[in-house]
């Protein structure tokens, strides 16, 4: 029996030795998991990494590795769990901290709106200068006919329109025009300053009319009508606050600014823009039309009687009002002008051939 123990005991203590030679050497099999890049990371977020934590980030890495998906599997799921998640981010409301990236972030609407059609091929608009200005009124008024009107509101809104209709006053000798006789005074001195200046006066007690100063003492170019270009919900909404009218309906578009008074209300025009500088002004200017393929050579032009000066006498007559023959947008045609225009065309055109 004693030696049956001894046989024993030495089995069971070559067994533990087996056993504790294989669990030493599966201890002291070296480790094949790498630790990660971002070592400095802690290895749980929102805990700061513990003395202890290093085994702990080599077991996560292991884990990551280990579950990790296969790179074509990633490539096919990444674009349809991004197509996907981008609605999810446009709908997370304001104040979560959330900001969309630079290619995420919608395109603005506010800020300056700038036309294509009246840029130069710098990209900045060609904004008409003195000289441009400095011509005789009537020459000026006909000149003025397919050139752009440019208002910048407070917010940077860019509103433009083409001027399509326009009126001539001569100055002193003009018994229809505020500088008749000769005579000067604080509120027309406008039309006495270099050309370009702006004159606008309050007609009714109510409404503005805007003008700009030509060649000669007293002499000036009223605008009377614009075809609307650019920023025209802005327009109607002015409009729509600054006309006395209880008329509730919305205002059609060849509304907005067929005349005088109605561009100035459509533009945000009043007697604060009293002899400003149309070449150097930061809020208005005049920009070249060409770039339309609208100039004034190109326009047929209807020379007739101005509108609503009955106590001029003779001068009621003078055709001193030009307009776009053809426009929706005029304030106010005359067919008989209209049929003199087509017949002396038709004369000229068969005196040249």
């Amino acid at each position: 029996m004693p030696s049956r123990s001894r046989s024993g005991a030495s089995k069971g203590a070559r067994g533990g030795a087996r056993m504790k030679a294989s669990v030493d050497t599966r201890a002291r099999k070296p480790v094949t998991v790498t630790p990660p890049a971002d070592t400095d990371q802690p290895p749980f977020p929102g805990r700061a990494r513990q003395p202890g934590d290093a085994g702990a980030g080599f077991r996560v890495a292991g884990y990551r590795e280990a579950h990790q998906k296969p790179a074509s599997l990633s490539r096919k799921i990444g674009p349809k769990k991004q197509r996907l998640t981008e609605p999810e981010q446009q709908q997370i409301p304001p104040g979560t901290g959330w900001m969309p990236s630079p290619k995420e972030r919608p395109p603005s609407t506010l800020g300056v709106q700038r036309s294509i059609y009246f840029s130069s091929p710098e990209g900045h608009p060609t904004r008409l200068g003195p000289e441009f200005f400095d011509q005789p009124a009537v020459t000026l008024a006909r000149a003025f006919l397919g050139q752009v009107l440019v208002r910048r509101l407070t917010d940077g809104t860019e509103l433009r329109g083409r001027i399509v209709e326009t009126e001539a006053y001569l100055g002193p000798e003009d018994e229809a025009a505020h500088s008749r006789g000769g005579r000067q005074t604080p509120r027309n001195r406008g039309m006495f300053m270099k050309p370009g200046t702006l004159y606008v006066y309050i007609i009714y007690g109510m409404y503005f009319c805007l003008n700009v100063s030509s060649q000669g003492d007293g002499a000036c170019v009223l605008l009377r009508a614009l075809e609307p270009m650019e920023g025209l919900e802005t327009m109607r909404q002015l409009r729509s606050t600054l006309r006395k009218s209880s008329v509730g309906r919305a205002l059609k578009d060849r509304e907005l600014c067929n005349g005088p008074s109605k561009l100035c209300q459509a533009l945000a025009i009043d007697k604060s823009f009293d002899q400003r500088d149309l070449t150097q002004d930061e809020a208005v200017w005049l920009e070249c039309g060409s770039h339309t393929g609208l100039g004034p050579s190109e326009l047929a032009v209807v020379t007739a009687a101005r509108v609503g000066i009955g106590y001029a006498g003779e001068w009621t007559q003078k055709p001193l009002r030009f307009y776009i023959q053809g426009s929706p947008w005029v304030s106010v045609t005359d067919r008989v002008a209209e049929q003199t225009a087509c017949s002396d065309k038709l004369f000229n055109c068969l005196n040249t051939e």
